[in-house]
């Protein structure tokens, strides 16, 4: 089963905000559990966690969360957030497939189950 990092913006200027980004997070998360692959949503990860540590410890932890899956989702506002556009940078680094819709992966999903067969 391939493992898809959601990727999107989480910080905002309020908690309200955050929390809707966080909610945008789970409902794309929820779509690619329905397509037969693994989400690792890390919005759902540090809810709340605000505050309660460096902000370059999130950074890193999220990237390294990244850095296991096999695929990136982009989703929300992305053009707006820097935390984004490192986990898109990242992945490209890496070689891994970005993708910016729920089509295209789903298509790679997909395939990589009809190989496996």
């Amino acid at each position: 089963m391939k493992v898809v990092y959601i990727a999107g913006p989480f910080r905002a200027a309020t908690p309200w905000l955050i929390e809707q980004n966080v909610r945008a997070a789970e409902t794309v998360a929820l779509e690619v559990w329905r397509m037969g692959a693994a989400a690792l949503c890390p919005h759902m990860n540090t809810r709340h966690f605000q505050d309660c540590a460096p902000d370059a410890v999130w950074i890193e932890g999220t990237l390294e969360l990244l850095r296991r899956c096999d695929a990136v989702l982009v989703q929300g506002n992305w053009m707006m957030s820097t935390g984004t556009r490192g986990e898109i940078d990242e992945a490209r680094k890496l070689e891994k497939p970005v993708f910016f819709n729920t089509t295209e992966l789903r298509w790679w999903i997909e395939e990589k189950a009809g190989r496996q067969s």
